[in-house]
């Protein structure tokens, strides 16, 4: 079963394993399938759900609001995200202004079918609105009950900082950033990573597989398998192109003998590794098949000896990603 870890400076437990329908929900798998693995998730003792209002445009948030209809809503960490345009994409249908805001949490609670979600996340950094004009409405949809805590994703260290300062002022509980982290991409260890322990923030991060990169089932010199998301657009396969090296595959091959060693998974290695770092609250992980979520289950707990850690650094060399300065390509300068 999952074990617990808390979510910031706060007092909310998370399940180590946070269950997250990006590409699944509402796209690549049917609703009585997605269905079936939120119930697997749950009797694995999964507790956390993240989703977002731009997956599968609104759809996801839905799928997953029927998936979770009739559980104890006090058992449940539920997370949803705002910024990304949804809806008919008009020019106030995305971004962090008031408007959007406070629209959007109120679209998130009726699609999820529930009265508040346990944290609101700013999905990406908005230039183009005032951040004092964000964290205010935060702040505003927090009082009114709409949300418990407030969080982020994908944050420079500075935006963590100047966020938490007026979080402060505005006496709003902000207690979190999800980034992408892995093996393969580390650069929020430079910078975010020592921003977020000094405030008070964990990461609930996203990608801790590298898109199935780390799963080991790419092999170098051969054709990326059939209905492998590589293969489907509508899955991120844009996301996984850049890691489709040559010189990546070959390294992550050398990570199964020290999976096979440490009696895991090369799937349940990559997840274990990054729930080693003590500012990781969770690893956000999906599923499409029930029995995934079992397996990846099993990576909750794991304690990764010393010397593992250097066997996999050792392996992977300088395929790593490490560039701190790539924390600030991350949210579009003008919004999409």
């Amino acid at each position: 079963m999952v074990e617990y870890r808390y979510l910031g400076n706060s007092g909310l437990k998370v399940s180590e394993i946070t269950y997250g329908n990006w590409v699944t929900h509402g796209s690549q798998v049917g609703d009585s399938a997605a269905i079936a693995t939120v119930h697997a998730a749950l009797d694995a003792g999964i507790t956390t759900f993240d989703t977002a209002d731009t997956y599968a445009n609104t759809a996801a948030e839905v799928v997953l609001g029927k998936a979770l209809a009739g559980q104890r809503r006090e058992g449940l960490e539920l997370f949803t995200k705002v910024y990304w345009p949804i809806g008919p994409k008009g020019p106030n249908d995305g971004g962090l202004s008031r408007k959007h805001i406070l629209e959007g949490i109120n679209g998130s609670l009726q699609r999820l079918g529930v009265d508040y979600v346990d944290l609101y996340q700013a999905h990406r950094y908005d230039y183009e609105t005032p951040l004092e004009e964000t964290m205010q409405a935060f702040a505003d949809v927090v009082r009114q009950g709409k949300a418990l805590y407030i969080g982020v994703s994908e944050w420079t260290a500075e935006q963590l900082r100047d966020a938490a300062a007026l979080a402060k002022e505005l006496h709003v509980p902000f207690v979190s950033n999800q980034p992408q982290y892995s093996m393969l991409w580390r650069v929020i260890e430079a910078k975010v990573v020592p921003a977020s322990q000094e405030l008070g923030l964990s990461q609930v991060v996203w990608s801790p597989m590298a898109q199935g990169v780390l799963s080991g089932k790419y092999l170098p010199g051969q054709p990326v398998p059939e209905g492998s998301r590589a293969t489907d657009s509508k899955s991120g396969a844009h996301f996984i192109e850049r890691l489709l090296r040559e010189d990546v595959l070959t390294a992550v091959q050398k990570l199964k003998p020290i999976a096979d060693e440490c009696g895991l998974t090369m799937p349940q290695l990559a997840i274990a590794w990054v729930l080693q770092n003590p500012n990781v609250a969770s690893a956000l992980v999906g599923a499409s098949r029930p029995e995934q979520v079992a397996s990846n289950v099993a990576a909750s707990g794991v304690t990764l000896e010393p010397a593992v850690l250097t066997a996999i650094d050792a392996a992977l060399g300088d395929v790593v990603e490490r560039d701190g300065q790539k924390t600030y390509d991350v949210s579009p300068k003008t919004r999409p």
